[in-house]
């Protein structure tokens, strides 16, 4: 068995505030016996639902706009940094698997100054494990981010088990599923901003596709935590108590059917013990990257870069 946890909560304000509900949250899964957390998509400094719900954010030269990416940008991690630093001696004081998305920021050399969607996965001894970048940016998302890659495709280690991770839209991506099926996940991270129908048929779909347990993990967001700088949609937002981010966080067995139901509009620590024998037993009917693939017919060829030799 092994004990997971996905936070959901609302985002916070800032980098600072965030890394400290990040601390509290994460000791408190740990507490409860969780040895794998898991939060939301780019969860720190949190997700930028401006993009969707605000007008005029993609006018050419806008100030209010520059000034909200700007602060964006500032708030953003570095990896390493400071901010990396304090996840890792979270997750070695908690003896824990954490995985955390986060906005990234490259500070110097080759893409100097760019954004990126990416999950960081520590271990339990501190260090990160893997870091993924999200492949390509999703529609509006494009104006503030940059196209990843394939570099952190890939499952970790935890234990015997093996815990991979993808970030929203690429739960779409065919190729992206299978390079993650092929690296042997039993437990799958799968990071939204919010997990509403269709995100909950992506992850539904991915885990009976992998045959392995996913962890859907959305936050919380309410009108009034966006930026004061742009002016909602009138027809997307009614209220500044409206939420934006909806949560959504659910776990999802190997059958593709729900181990916890979806949790909407509410904080809450989802926790649950999964069995992990299960992946195999599913496996009889279904194993994409073993006897139902056809590697004489069909080949996936993953294109790494070596990035992740940056982090040893």
């Amino acid at each position: 068995m092994l004990r997971v946890a996905i936070v959901q909560a609302e985002v916070a304000a800032d980098l600072a505030d965030g890394l400290e509900r990040t601390d509290t949250l994460a000791r408190r899964a740990a507490a409860d016996g969780a040895r794998l957390i898991v939060f939301p998509e780019t969860w720190l400094p949190g997700y930028p639902a401006w993009l969707d719900v605000c007008r005029d954010v993609a006018l050419w030269d806008h100030d209010p706009v520059k000034a909200v990416y700007g602060r964006m940008a500032e708030q953003s991690l570095t990896v390493p940094g400071e901010a990396c630093t304090q996840l890792g001696e979270l997750a070695r004081e908690t003896k824990s698997l954490l995985v955390v998305g986060v906005i990234e920021r490259v500070e110097s050399g080759y893409g100097a100054g760019t954004l990126f969607n990416s999950i960081l996965t520590f271990g339990p001894d501190g260090r990160i494990l893997n870091h993924h970048r999200k492949l390509i940016p999703t529609y509006t998302e494009r104006l503030v981010w940059g196209p990843g890659d394939a570099d952190g495709l890939r499952a970790v280690k935890f234990d015997d088990t093996r815990v991979g991770a993808l970030v929203c839209w690429e739960h779409w991506m065919p190729l992206a599923r299978q390079a993650l099926h092929e690296s042997g996940e039993d437990v799958h991270a799968a990071l939204w901003p919010t997990v509403h129908e269709m995100h909950q048929i992506a992850s539904r779909n991915y885990a009976f596709e992998a045959r392995c347990f996913v962890l859907a993990a959305g936050s919380l967001m309410r009108a009034s935590a966006l930026p004061r700088e742009l002016e909602p949609h009138p027809d997307r937002v009614a209220s500044d108590s409206q939420w934006v981010l909806r949560g959504g966080s659910a776990i999802i067995g190997p059958d593709g059917k729900y181990v916890v139901e979806p949790v909407f509009e509410k904080p809450v620590i989802v926790v649950s013990d999964l069995d992990l024998t299960r992946t195999r037993q599913e496996r009889m009917t279904l194993d994409v990257a073993g006897h139902y693939a056809r590697r004489d017919a069909l080949s996936l060829t993953v294109h790494r870069t070596g990035r992740l030799t940056e982090h040893g």
